[in-house]
């Protein structure tokens, strides 16, 4: 897995930002049976620069904690099958799946570790997990879409024993 990271926040978290998202997002690929190898880029950055990026990208003129821009469009989530016949969904060097870009916001990993009581890890790790399942095709605009995602988010950082109480 080729993970492409950058940490234009100037802050920094106490552990190793880019391991731990590597880690995260093999567990997700693994739980949701990725045959490929793959690659994604992640970006730190600031509640401003995020703020700017929503605005641009998704027309809302406020920050938030994560943003995910898958580059393929799944016809379901995890259905990797159709990748067969798209040579636009592999990088041509290396091979890989491109899943697309994931950026998180500093500032906000940790206001909410504080808010909901549990560690920097496991807020960042869980924003890793909710941007992977967005990369591979889930969603959560319907109710039942989020109860998926939230049971499969818990599941991963359970098996890596990322657990609220850490």
């Amino acid at each position: 897995m080729t993970v492409y990271f950058e940490n234009e926040s100037g802050m920094n978290l106490p552990f190793d930002c880019e391991k731990t998202a590597r880690e995260v997002a093999m567990e997700v690929l693994e739980y949701e049976n990725c045959p490929y190898e793959a690659q994604f880029s992640l970006t730190l950055t600031t509640e401003d620069e995020m703020r700017t990026i929503n605005n641009n990208m998704r027309k809302i003129d406020a920050p938030t904690d994560v943003l995910s821009f898958p580059m393929t469009d799944y016809p379901a989530p995890a259905d990797f099958a159709f990748l067969e016949e798209s040579q636009d969904a592999f990088d041509p060097d290396s091979g890989e799946l491109l899943l697309g870009d994931i950026v998180i916001c500093v500032e906000r990993v940790y206001r909410q570790a504080g808010e909901y009581g549990h560690s920097l890890l496991r807020e960042y790790a869980f924003l890793i997990a909710h941007s992977m399942l967005h990369l591979i095709g889930y969603d959560h605009m319907e109710e039942e879409e989020a109860r998926r995602m939230e049971q499969k988010q818990e599941e991963i950082l359970l098996h890596l024993g990322i657990t609220r109480d850490i």
